[in-house]
């Protein structure tokens, strides 16, 4: 189980502000506010820490431009607001963020980017190549293409999908609240800050408020719904006070602050429990000696020289089972190239790749990350 003592080892966070901080309850950009969340998180990446920065305020930005007083119901109105919007909210994040010396990068997504796995597999990738080359990515949804059939709805919903699609190891949400309560604080004066409780207790959806600001489009259920998506990867999920003094240090220092959903397993291990049941097998790599004595033994990734042989039609990310040379199932794992690619690949030296295919997306035919190891039978 996480616990908040955890957070000062969390290494990758995704962190999501909401409309009504971004823009003064929309009265145009919080610079300001924006200007010191910045710097907060100059200072994450200063102690280690990868973030990724999934914003909401490019509608409300772009209504505040457009001189509107009430969010438009046409959907081409709010693509448009969020198209007019985008711009300065760009603008702004890259000279905050260049007053310490970070680059930062747009990434635009809808829904379909993350449903189908080659598209998965690519954001996934860039998003990742820009954490190695210490890039902020600046994560959005694309509300100017986008339709109502295939939006995430909300900006938290997005944000737990980019913290699976990374794998992080927290996703925090700062918003206009200290956190969760047992009840609607705007309703009920009594009301008890909820410190910490597992993301997956059937309790939290009847206390969450469905409601959200005349801004956004999300209320508490829809980030009691999203922490809960989070925890799928073993993600834990913070709600803090966006405007709370230093409040982002305050987390990673393990401060009680806010309300911490817990998820109930460890990142990995819940990835590879997703991995064990969850896909269904589209081709068979048969392994040598050597690489299913490293597999079992060093828990290292499949490297193409070690396969001799493969069977099934299969495209990047699919499920592909590994097995010895006797035809016994090894391990199981997401594989890097399709079937014609790795056919090409196999039996060579990774540094080989490049050569062989006129491209190299990365040196594993499966990731460790990615691979799950089947149970030994037992000797007959």
């Amino acid at each position: 189980m996480v616990t908040r003592q955890d957070l000062r080892h969390s290494k990758r966070w995704v962190i999501k502000i909401g409309s009504a901080l971004l823009t003064n309850d929309g009265r145009g950009l919080n610079r300001e506010g924006i200007a010191d969340w910045v710097e907060q998180i100059a200072a994450l990446r200063e102690q280690g820490v990868e973030v990724v920065l999934v914003s909401s305020g490019a509608v409300a930005e772009g209504m505040s431009r457009l001189g509107w007083q009430v969010r438009p119901h046409a959907l081409h109105e709010q693509q448009a607001a969020a198209a007019v919007g985008q711009m300065g909210l760009v603008q702004t994040y890259e000279s905050s963020f260049q007053r310490f010396g970070l680059h930062t990068a747009q990434v635009l997504l809808t829904h379909d980017d993350l449903s189908n796995r080659h598209r998965y597999l690519n954001a996934r990738s860039t998003l990742r190549t820009l954490l190695n080359l210490g890039v902020i990515p600046v994560v959005n949804e694309n509300d100017t293409v986008v339709t109502d059939e295939i939006r995430f709805g909300d900006n938290d919903t997005l944000a737990a999908l980019v913290a699976n699609l990374i794998e992080a190891d927290l996703l925090a949400i700062l918003t206009d609240q200290a956190g969760m309560c047992d009840k609607d604080p705007r309703h009920h004066p009594e009301a008890q800050l909820i410190h910490e409780t597992p993301a997956d207790n059937p309790q939290l959806e009847a206390m969450a408020s469905g409601s959200g600001g005349a801004l956004g489009r999300g209320g508490m259920l829809t980030k009691v719904r999203a922490a809960r998506l989070a925890a799928r990867s073993g993600t834990a999920t913070i709600i803090v006070g966006g405007r709370e003094t230093r409040i982002l240090q305050r987390v990673a220092d393990a401060e009680q602050v806010g309300t911490l959903f817990t998820p109930a397993q460890a990142p990995l291990l819940a990835r590879k429990q997703w991995l064990a049941g969850h896909l269904q097998v589209r081709g068979t790599l048969t392994l040598d000696a050597g690489a299913v004595k490293v597999l079992r033994e060093s828990g290292r990734s499949l490297l193409p020289v070690g396969v001799v042989d493969l069977s099934g039609q299969f495209g990047r990310g699919e499920m592909v089972a590994c097995q010895d040379e006797q035809g016994r199932e090894v391990a199981r794992g997401l594989v890097n190239y399709n079937s014609v690619e790795t056919r090409r690949i196999m039996g060579h030296p990774s540094g080989e790749i490049e050569s062989l295919l006129g491209y190299v997306d990365e040196p594993e035919l499966i990731h460790r990350d990615n691979l799950v190891l089947t149970p030994q039978s037992p000797a007959s």
